[in-house]
């Protein structure tokens, strides 16, 4: 385990940041210190305004194949329109994988009330289904209000 390399702190060094620009030597810092460190960083110093905007162009035009997939989510089964998660929660509610929100809601509803341990005193296996149902439920609605969201 390597420690920290500022100066007496006893905390794993496991952040690595650069010595310089363009340097392949590290310093290998805590969380707390990588945070201190980062929050006076430069990255473009040293470099004139035209070449800091060609490093940041490049640099963009790098990561620019990953932005087409971003709307795929964590790259779930089927068509990529659903997230693994989601098609568990769908698996719970008991709902095909086409399914939209106003069936996901009405298959909600029916399974919570059917396994609410108001209605099932004394059932832990009920208990459990709820919250499983409730779970789902949650993870369905923040994905569909995701999918909704559109900025002011």
């Amino acid at each position: 385990m390597r420690i920290c390399d500022r100066h007496g702190c006893d905390e794993p060094g496991d952040c690595p940041a650069p010595k310089s620009p363009n340097s392949p030597d590290r310093w290998y810092f805590c969380e707390r210190h990588a945070a201190e460190y980062n929050r006076g960083w430069n990255y473009f110093e040293g470099l004139s305004a035209e070449e800091a905007a060609e490093r940041e162009a490049a640099e963009r035009r790098d990561a620019s194949g990953f932005e087409q997939a971003r709307h795929y989510g964590w790259g779930g089964p089927g068509d990529g329109t659903r997230s693994r998660d989601e098609m568990r929660a769908l698996e719970v509610l008991e709902l095909e994988s086409d399914a939209d929100f106003d069936a996901v809601r009405a298959a909600w509803r029916r399974l919570a009330k059917a396994n609410h341990p108001d209605v099932r005193p004394g059932d832990t296996d009920a208990a459990t289904r709820f919250q499983a149902i409730q779970a789902a439920y949650d993870v369905l609605r923040v994905a569909e209000e995701a999918r909704t969201w559109r900025p002011a």
